[in-house]
């Protein structure tokens, strides 16, 4: 198994807690009203846009929404964070 980077550790967190989410997206669809599954939802969600801030701050925007843009288009300036690399 390959030896992960720091950025890449980062986008694995990110895609944990955005399948956590999505996972609780749809049980709360048929349990809206779970104070459990509410919670995990919340948490999840907290973590994840902890992550994410940390992710555009290190490395760039994530997505094309958290980009700056108030000088330059930062979103094209850098690899895409799906392209593998040493970035």
């Amino acid at each position: 198994m390959p030896v992960l980077n720091d950025k890449q550790k980062l986008m694995r967190r990110i895609q944990q807690n955005s399948f956590a989410l999505t996972e609780a997206v749809l049980y709360l669809d048929s349990h809206p009203t779970c104070k459990m599954g509410l919670e995990y939802f919340r948490k999840h969600k907290a973590e994840k846009e902890k992550l994410e801030k940390e992710y555009n701050e290190k490395y760039g925007p994530l997505t094309a929404e958290s980009s700056e843009g108030t000088n330059k288009w930062e979103w094209v300036m850098r690899p895409f964070p799906w392209e593998r690399g040493e970035n």
